[in-house]
């Protein structure tokens, strides 16, 4: 009999998250007859030659049959998969890890580096947003770069199509430290009190969203710290609720895998799969990845509509109806819920870094801690233009 939160809870509440019930899952194992075009399974990881699947690729009935598969692997499977020499030629890699240590180098110079999500300071360097910044240094390597149909076809098998690409490159030296376990964006880049407030079928919606993706630009043996993975994990559906628990995070570091990739290689994941980068303990291994984090082309709203300026409208009103309290707090929150922008992404974290290593503040929570401080409309406005311009590309 399955437990009362994986049947009849309408919020998740971490301390209701039941251990026993997450082991059943993962101690569950991939069976070859749902994975017909795997090459391999290693680990529960189902292993694609894409040098064999690539022309079938071309082919639309093929093609959706393996995507179909790929698609079950992310829902119902292991949750990952590895794509073997998903880049035929990697030549456009040395040339994009050239550009990118270019970057890396002149960022440095700049700030010192950026921020980063989960991971031990210092341990890595970042590039945020390394899509357009390679379109901007070099539009032709990113041509050839993106010019492929297996990357294509692994984010429309989850997606569908009109997916939006972003991607961060991570290069972790020797003696580079883990990250903890994590789930990912969404709902994992939210801190464990708002994850809370979202009803129990946006846990399930959430990985649907998005595509958690690496390229491999080097050789990754075990050794340099390829991502820790905890295979069928995905499928505990209050996961966003218990992954920062110490029994969760103890047993995905006890069971977890990791598998090596060669340069071309690419891994993709769902989202909601436990999973944390690895320790680099290489003497001599700088393990660079450039981390594809693709969205469903459906997470927009139906409208354009400037909240920016009608926040600044609307604040002087709500300061008076605050100060007379003329409107009680819920009411005042009502009414910045349908103005002011409620989420952190999109954004630029190179000049928006994540607060606390999740997420930036919102337009909302900036709107109420004005409303606390008693900022004047000049205050507020200045505050708020100075979140607009972080946030532009």
């Amino acid at each position: 009999m399955k437990n009362h939160i994986e049947t009849e809870a309408g919020y998740f509440d971490s301390a209701a998250c039941d251990l026993n019930a997450f082991t059943a899952l993962i101690d569950k194992t991939a069976n070859a007859s749902t994975v017909p075009n795997a090459d391999d399974i290693q680990r529960n990881v189902p292993i694609y030659d894409m040098s064999r699947l690539r022309s079938s690729l071309e082919d639309k009935e093929r093609c959706r049959t393996i995507m179909a598969e790929w698609a079950h692997v992310f829902r119902a499977g292991a949750g990952v998969l590895v794509l073997r020499r998903a880049y035929e030629d990697t030549v456009v890699l040395d040339e994009a890890t050239a550009i990118y240590e270019q970057i890396i180098a002149s960022e440095k110079l700049a700030s010192g580096g950026g921020g980063d999500h989960f991971a031990a300071s210092g341990s890595n360097d970042r590039i945020w947003n390394s899509l357009q910044k390679l379109c901007e240094e070099a539009p032709e390597v990113f041509l050839r770069y993106f010019a492929n149909t297996s990357i294509a076809a692994a984010c429309e098998a989850w997606l569908g199509p009109n997916y939006q690409v972003t991607a961060q490159i991570n290069l972790v030296h020797p003696g580079g430290a883990a990250q903890q376990a994590h789930r990912d964006y969404h709902l994992g880049f939210q801190t464990a009190e708002i994850s809370a407030e979202f009803p129990a079928h946006v846990h399930e919606l959430s990985p649907a969203l998005t595509l958690q993706g690496a390229v491999a630009h080097c050789d990754m043996p075990v050794e340099s710290g390829p991502t820790k993975l905890l295979p069928f994990s995905q499928l505990y559906r209050a996961g966003y609720a218990a992954w920062r628990r110490d029994d969760f995070r103890a047993l995905f570091e006890e069971r977890c895998i990791q598998l090596p990739l060669a340069k071309g290689d690419a891994l993709f994941f769902n989202p909601a799969l436990f999973h944390a980068a690895g320790a680099n303990t290489s003497n001599d291994i700088h393990r660079m990845a450039n981390l594809l984090q693709v969205s469903s082309a459906f997470g927009r709203a139906m409208e354009t509509v400037d909240r920016e300026k009608m926040s600044k409208l609307l604040y002087p009103h709500a300061l008076a109806a605050h100060q007379e309290r003329a409107l009680g707090a819920s009411a005042l929150k009502a009414a910045i819920a349908a103005s002011a922008e409620g989420y952190s992404f999109p954004t630029n974290l190179d000049r928006d870094p994540p607060k606390g290593g999740l997420a930036p503040q919102t337009q909302q929570a900036l709107f109420e801690s004005a409303l606390a401080e008693s900022l004047t409309p000049q205050e507020f406005e200045a505050v708020l233009t100075e979140m607009h311009i972080k946030q532009l590309a």
